[in-house]
């Protein structure tokens, strides 16, 4: 399956504070055997909250998922079906390659739960096209279409594709802090 180009536009403010278009270009997907049909779109991100008149040039945004105060922008599509990596894949070097291009994706994923992670993160999550199936704790499972949002609070969690169409998510992750100590259900959190 061939991966479409995202066009990214990019403002900012010039230096007597005027709105401009500081950078347009096509982001190209981040693609791999390690889990083939899948795409991820880095679009933007950063690891600081904003201050603003910005330049809106890039700022650093090495780990795939946000520190606290940081955020990330992506686009996800992945096939239907399990994703299995092709037989003979030289398995230590594309995980390589995926650390280098989504670096500290896959320390995310626990081992022996496929697809399976937990991000100290706010997710805001849009289904554009496709059907996914959201796993959370103990196999419950919810199933979202096209137009579905999902509002994604620190929980561990997988996406499945259980239909006969690849699905295209949007992503906006905000870093969070986690805490250690878990408050009953209503009350606030005490301590770090």
């Amino acid at each position: 399956m061939k991966s479409a180009k995202i066009r990214r536009v990019v403002t900012g403010h010039d230096a007597a504070g005027r709105a401009r278009v500081v950078d347009d270009r096509e982001v190209e997907p981040i693609t791999t055997e390690l889990i083939p049909g899948c795409a991820a779109y880095r679009l933007w991100g950063r690891d600081e909250r904003p201050v603003f008149p910005d330049d809106g040039a890039p700022r650093p945004a090495e780990a795939y998922y946000p520190p606290p105060d940081g955020s990330r922008f992506m686009i996800n599509t992945f096939p239907p079906g399990d994703i299995v990596p092709p037989a003979g894949l030289d398995t230590a070097a594309a995980l390589d390659e995926l650390e280098r291009r989504m670096p500290g994706a896959m320390a995310r994923t626990e081992p022996g739960a496929p697809g399976m992670h937990t991000t100290d993160s706010l997710d805001y999550v849009l289904i554009v096209s496709g059907e996914a199936t959201l796993e959370l704790d103990d196999g419950e499972r919810t199933v979202l279409r096209a137009g579905d949002v999902v509002v994604q609070n620190g929980t561990r969690h997988a996406w499945r594709n259980h239909s006969t169409q690849p699905c295209t998510i949007v992503g906006v992750a905000i870093g969070a802090d986690r805490i250690t100590h878990h408050p009953p259900v209503g009350e606030p959190a005490r301590g770090r």
